[in-house]
């Protein structure tokens, strides 16, 4: 359990999970990923959708999770994944997940029923209350659910704190509705950009205290952040168009997991591209010719 609390800020990638030919999880290559990862400059990892925590079993989540951990040691944060089809299910990843070692857990809702706002707040007081570490709360509804409602958010907020509630927020339309929480709790939420980095440009100004994009993109999506940081608006607009394209392509959970499984094969992390099927999209050869494109472009405009 972690004793000293790390701050939960900057680019913190989600990351893929690769596999064997058997589709057994890749520990060795998992580890490889995670490496490159901080040696890109991330500043932590996320364990979440793109990593296919809802195609994997109970007792596989936790050994990703585990692993992350593992893998991270002292070089930054990690997020834990700890969304679940009921509270109970929730509240024991996230109460591994505290033991296990993040620094942070993340929460999607329960995706194959319909919650009123008692519910969802119910859920989500829940987590929170089981553990010590800082809950995100992670409206997903850009691939499953519907949108949560601001004011449940701003409500979770002023219970618990901005230390124990914070938000990724992927409702459409992204940024006006990412203006609307901060507007819902006098700016005190910490908000992270959770759409790969195609809404960073926009949602930097009102003061999101992060991204978490794909790890295909991390090179990009570090220079892009520091150039935000700075002041540097020419070389923060030069990286972005780019990258708006390549993640524009990304239209669905499947889309994003075909395209940065190809692109971490393309850059040496991962040996094969395989996703545990069924999947409802796989990149045809002028799509992939498109994605190298740009992905050249996108690598042009960070040097």
């Amino acid at each position: 359990m972690n004793s000293s609390r790390r701050e939960l800020r900057g680019v913190l990638p989600v990351f893929q999970t690769p596999y064997h030919a058997d589709e057994t999880v890749d520990l060795p290559t998992l580890e490889k990923e995670v490496a490159w990862l901080y040696d890109c400059g991330a500043d932590g990892i996320v364990m979440a959708m793109v990593s296919e925590v809802l195609r994997l079993s109970s007792t596989e989540r936790k050994e990703l999770a585990e692993a992350a951990c593992k893998f991270a040691g002292s070089r930054g944060v990690v997020v834990s994944s700890v969304g679940a089809e009921s509270s109970k299910m929730a509240e024991g990843y996230a109460t591994h997940a505290e033991t296990a070692g993040a620094d942070a857990v993340m929460a999607i809702p329960p995706v194959s029923i319909l919650l009123g706002e008692a519910e969802l707040a119910a859920y989500y007081s829940r987590i929170i209350q089981a553990i010590t570490i800082p809950v995100i709360v992670q409206d997903a509804s850009g691939y499953v659910g519907r949108p949560m409602s601001i004011a449940m958010q701003a409500q979770l907020l002023d219970e618990f704190g901005p230390e124990r509630v914070m938000f990724k927020p992927e409702a459409s339309p992204i940024v006006p509705r990412l203006v609307e929480l901060l507007n819902a709790t006098d700016g005190r939420a910490c908000v992270f950009e959770g759409t790969g980095g195609i809404a960073l440009l926009e949602s930097h100004p009102h003061g999101v205290v992060g991204t978490m994009p794909g790890a295909d993109l991390i090179r990009a999506l570090v220079a892009l952040w520091r150039a935000l940081e700075t002041g540097d608006a020419a070389k923060a607009q030069r990286i972005h168009e780019p990258l708006a394209a390549l993640i524009s392509i990304q239209t669905s959970l499947d889309a994003f997991l075909a395209v940065e499984k190809h692109l971490l094969l393309r850059q040496g992390i991962f040996k094969n591209t395989i996703v545990r099927g069924p999947v409802g999209f796989r990149l045809n050869e002028e799509t992939r010719r498109e994605v190298d494109q740009l992905f050249d472009r996108l690598m042009e405009a960070i040097t």
